[in-house]
């Protein structure tokens, strides 16, 4: 951990040389999410509910997705530019130093820029909270915080995944846009609105329904049983294949050349 605040120093060093970009970029992060906000609040002028959840207790879900996106997005960002890491050379230097793979691509690229997006997400939650109708006990905090890591956790092994990817095609797969960013747009609603064949997609085979979903559920008052509140811990089994792809992936790496 120590290095990695080395690291974490240093790029913010890096970053604030610009402070006028930087503070603008956090700015155009802001906004940008901000029409996503837009269009649920509008959604919601029209529609009292939609499938039986009210606008707060929407809102609830789409901070948990904006805040679990923008951090892994800021802290996993190396994972996401990995096709530049392989095509300019510098995984050779990499693979060259002692310390693991893992470890310097998340070191790479830290885009602190992203608390754009999580000051959004911090202001919804603000909003939501007191006016979703929820009993605020203790195990509900807990299960708020479980949300938000499990979230964490599945946009990092998206993002593993994505740059997996690149050891084969050295380009990044633009379809794997359809499961950060996409999911990061539609997941502001229940998915349960989607449809049933959605929600099984999204609980069996990208666990995004684990975290966004079920664990909603449980702080509404909806269901009872522990097993939905708890469901992002099965977020972590999701780093298992993840990794796996990883290790298949850096076996039939080659050199650019670059």
């Amino acid at each position: 951990m120590k290095l990695y605040f080395k690291y974490f120093a240093m790029q913010l060093r890096c970053q604030m040389q610009y402070k006028t970009s930087f503070v603008l970029t956090v700015i155009g992060q802001f906004i940008s999410s901000f029409t996503a906000f837009l269009g649920v609040y509008f959604m919601f002028q029209k529609f009292y509910k939609v499938d039986d959840f009210t606008f707060p207790e929407v809102l609830l879900c789409f901070a948990v997705v904006l805040l679990s996106f923008s951090l892994a997005e800021c802290f996993i960002r190396g994972f996401d530019t990995f096709s530049a890491i392989i095509s300019n050379g510098e995984f050779d230097r990499i693979l060259l130093r002692p310390r693991g793979l893992i470890f310097q691509v998340i070191a790479s690229k830290i885009e602190l820029t992203r608390i754009g997006r999580m000051l959004q997400a911090v202001l919804i939650f603000c909003y939501a909270i007191p006016n979703s109708g929820v009993f605020w006990s203790f195990d509900k905090i807990i299960v708020v915080l479980l949300m938000i890591i499990g979230g964490f956790i599945t946009y990092t092994a998206l993002f593993m995944i994505y740059a997996s990817f690149c050891f084969f095609t050295t380009e990044g797969l633009e379809f794997m846009n359809v499961l950060t960013d996409g999911t990061r747009e539609f997941g502001r609603y229940p998915l349960s609105i989607y449809g049933d064949g959605i929600l099984r997609f999204f609980t069996y085979a990208v666990p995004i329904a684990l975290f966004q979903y079920y664990p909603l559920l449980y702080l509404l008052g909806r269901t009872n049983n522990l097993l939905y509140a708890y469901c992002p811990l099965f977020c972590f089994l999701f780093l298992i294949p993840s990794l796996i792809f990883w290790r298949i992936g850096l076996r039939h790496y080659k050199s650019t050349g670059s």
